[in-house]
């Protein structure tokens, strides 16, 4: 389990990378290194041992301070929601794997039955063609983005998120497909997730390294990889690099999403989760920092191929992945092979990371509802049909617009506000000193000065930052032309209540439901279960000014 552990560094890229990388590219790296050291490593390090010590899921490892139990239903909560629409990407990925298997990529022509009559085939491209200042990266008619919004997705069909239609049988099959294939990677837990990620987590490194390889040796790489490098440090004043490089740490990491409290409940209790911390963090960050050469070295040649600047053809999210490309490499040599390759991978670390976010609810649950964990195979099978239903509104003409309301409310504000208050929780009512003994006692030695307080004061008070921003600058959802209503933007901040609210209603909860005076009860909810007894005896330790 400590290996499946290491290899688990791809979790949710929410506030994506290529987001950084292609917006600000060079800028990001300052912020995003600083913001690593100073709340990534620790936050990551803190729930490595938060998990290995107790043995526990996220929400049974609140028996170290009880009221805080509903951060755990929280972030449980929270990866349910995602996986409800992170299967569709995936599903995506699959179908674009599928339709590789052709001597023509389908997306190389305007030939197809769902191309419109003003499809523009890109090699009579020119930047003349745009007009108006509009970038080659929003422009949807090149046969590429009209197979992703007309081939795949069947945009056009919709009129908003008000006009969904009915699933696509197409991508329902493919849904279908990873569904089962995750089914069959969790049913057994631990015995099956950690032989599956062998191959999940490790053959994206071998075909991102051959796709760089080969990205540098086109024509344009080298401009593109000139502009990933080339710091602008006027882009430093701007709130929203170090807003994005803040929390792409964040989720980077995977911290907050009961991931990693579920993994490291099977390691070793003696297991060395310090050393694993600092190689995992360090591994994922160097491995986004290489994907950024991957990236570019493509961008660079679409750029030099329609004869438009590398900030025309830079995109993020959906746009670089199943549009830009696809694009580029349907003008490579064997692009069949190329394109199977790149879908592959995209497929692997799809499936990797939603194995990740199902285990976290499956074992958080699991290991507080006994019941669950005595039939965990048909519990296993109930979260993998669930996720599949509530994911075909996502497979709809107008699912897309759904799957933009859940990659922003269900783990935006939400997984922050719940990081922030598991960082409060253990930092400031089960204690520090107590959690640094806890580390002691598994490994040795206990944590030095520097971890004691990024724990306590610098990693809070970022996620702090960070909520507050988040917050004070939100703006209404749009995707692309299409903006959303204002009942849209509200029914997605209940979805980010409601896992937020199980904080404060848990506490609630839980102090009315414990006896005696309020002293008591108070001790009663922030003293560990092991040491009720000491409560009885007006020995609290949490009471005590140290």
């Amino acid at each position: 389990m400590d290996k499946t552990l290491l290899r688990e560094s791809k979790i949710y890229p929410k506030s994506s990378l290529q987001r950084l990388i292609t917006l600000f590219p060079g800028a990001f790296l300052i912020p995003y290194i600083l913001f690593l050291i100073i709340a990534g490593m620790p936050l990551f390090y803190m729930e490595l041992a938060l998990g290995q010590y107790n043995r526990e899921g996220a929400a049974t490892v609140w028996k170290i301070c009880p009221v805080f139990k509903g951060v755990g239903y929280a972030v449980i909560l929270i990866a349910l929601y995602v996986g409800f629409y992170y299967n569709v990407i995936i599903a995506w990925s699959l179908y674009y794997l599928f339709s590789s298997f052709t001597f023509e990529l389908p997306w190389t022509n305007c030939d197809n039955s769902w191309n419109s009559p003003n499809c523009t085939d890109p090699k009579l491209f020119n930047a003349s063609v745009l007009g108006n200042g509009t970038k080659y990266s929003k422009y949807k008619l090149t046969p590429a983005a009209e197979f992703y919004e007309r081939g795949v997705l069947h945009l056009h069909e919709s009129r908003g998120i008000h006009d969904l239609g009915l699933p696509r049988w197409q991508l329902s099959l493919c849904l279908l497909v990873v569904v089962i294939i995750l089914f069959f990677s969790l049913w057994k837990g631990v015995k099956t997730s950690g032989k599956v990620v062998w191959i999940t987590a490790t053959l994206p490194y071998v075909v991102l390294f051959v796709l760089l390889i080969h990205g540098i040796t086109l024509p344009g790489a080298y401009n593109g990889i000139n502009a990933y490098l080339h710091i602008d440090f006027r882009r430093l004043k701007e709130a929203t690099v170090w807003i994005d490089a803040a929390t792409q740490i964040f989720y980077s990491l995977g911290a907050g999403f009961g991931v990693l409290i579920a993994f490291a409940s099977y390691n070793k209790f003696d297991n060395n989760c310090y050393r694993d911390a600092l190689l995992t963090s360090t591994i994922n960050c160097v491995t986004s920092f290489i994907s950024g050469f991957a990236i570019f070295s493509i961008l660079g040649y679409m750029a030099h191929e329609h004869k438009v600047k590398i900030e025309d053809v830079a995109t993020e999210g959906a746009g670089l992945v199943f549009i830009l490309y696809p694009e580029a490499i349907s003008t490579l040599s064997g692009s069949t092979f190329w394109a199977v390759v790149f879908f592959i991978m995209l497929l692997t670390l799809g499936i990797d990371s939603s194995m990740g976010g199902m285990e976290a609810v499956i074992t958080g649950l699991a290991d507080d509802f006994q019941i669950l964990k005595q039939h965990r195979k048909l519990f296993t099978f109930g979260v993998s049909f669930g996720t599949f239903l509530l994911a075909l509104f996502c497979i709809t003409n107008g699912g897309i617009y759904v799957l933009t309301l859940l990659d922003t409310f269900a783990a935006g504000t939400s997984i922050l506000f719940a990081v922030l208050m598991e960082a409060i929780g253990v930092s400031w009512f089960y204690g520090v000193d107590r959690f640094s003994e806890d580390i002691q006692q598994m490994m040795g030695f206990k944590p030095g000065l520097y971890w004691r307080l990024c724990w306590k004061f610098v990693s809070p008070a970022f996620l702090l930052f960070v909520v507050i921003v988040s917050i004070i600058n939100f703006k209404p959802l749009t995707y692309d032309d299409y903006t959303f209503p204002l009942w849209a933007n509200r029914i997605g901040w209940g979805i980010a209540l409601s896992s937020m609210i199980l904080v404060p209603a848990y506490i609630i909860y839980k102090f009315m439901n414990v006896r005696g005076t309020f002293k008591e009860r108070l001790a009663y909810c922030i003293t560990p279960e092991n040491e009720h007894q000491l409560v009885a005896q007006g020995n609290v330790r949490q009471f005590k000014i140290k």
